[in-house]
């Protein structure tokens, strides 16, 4: 199931003034949400991000809502949730059958909406990440399980704390991790004299990843926050 808090939802419209009262309204709720003006803005959004549903209505200039549907079901699964002024049982029928998850005629009820969406999106299988074994570090590569750091063929040695170290930020790439809780996390006391003795593992880590460990690719510094790794 999607997490309904993280949902993130694409409003298509042509009416400016719904578009907006809809984005307002699922905000408040708690969704992410992006709005496009029509089937051409639409597609322009989706090359680009991915959403957990598309709330898209059917009568619009150009490409309506119910081409679009059947256009978009060829290469995707978001759901779709079709809104429209006609509520006539055989245009729900083409809606559905063009790959609709849903059909809700105009004017409707805001809290209609949002049971059909939240309807819908318990409805959807949670994709499974799978976690990576290896981290692409350019022309390196760190195997996470066994803890080692190859180029090509050739081992890496690593000492006993850029070991500890690489296990550290592979457990969370991309995020970055403090000074302090370096510290912590190397068994070390806490105190200004183990941050500046981190510093220096890092210095001696970077010679190891970097091309250039004056200008870090790889293991970066984020400004108060600490260290991160940034694989490929």
């Amino acid at each position: 199931m999607v997490d309904l808090a993280d949902a993130h939802l694409l409003i298509i419209d042509d009416d400016e003034r719904i578009r907006s009262l809809l984005r307002k309204f699922l905000i408040r709720q708690g969704f992410w949400v992006t709005a496009a003006r029509d089937a051409q803005h639409a597609r322009k959004i989706l090359s680009g991000l991915d959403f957990d549903m598309i709330i898209c209505d059917v009568m619009m200039p150009g490409e309506d809502g119910v081409e679009l549907t059947r256009s978009l079901r060829e290469t995707m699964t978001t759901p779709i949730l079709l809104l429209t002024a006609k509520g006539e049982t055989e245009d729900r029928i083409r809606g559905l059958e063009a790959g609709a998850d849903d059909y809700l005629a105009k004017p409707f009820e805001p809290k209609e909406l949002l049971l059909r969406i939240n309807a819908i999106l318990r409805r959807v299988p949670a994709a499974v990440e799978v976690a990576p074994t290896t981290l692409g570090l350019g022309a390196l590569r760190y195997d996470i399980e066994r803890g080692e750091l190859w180029s090509g063929e050739e081992l890496i040695r690593l000492t006993a704390t850029e070991s500890q170290l690489m296990k550290i930020f592979s457990a969370q790439p991309g995020e970055p991790v403090s000074r302090g809780s370096l510290v912590e996390q190397l068994g070390r006391d806490e105190g200004q004299s183990q941050e500046r003795a981190v510093d220096v593992q890092i210095t001696r880590l970077r010679r190891k990843l970097e091309a250039d460990p004056k200008q870090p690719r790889y293991l970066q510094t984020v400004r108060g926050a600490g260290y991160m790794l940034a694989p490929d």
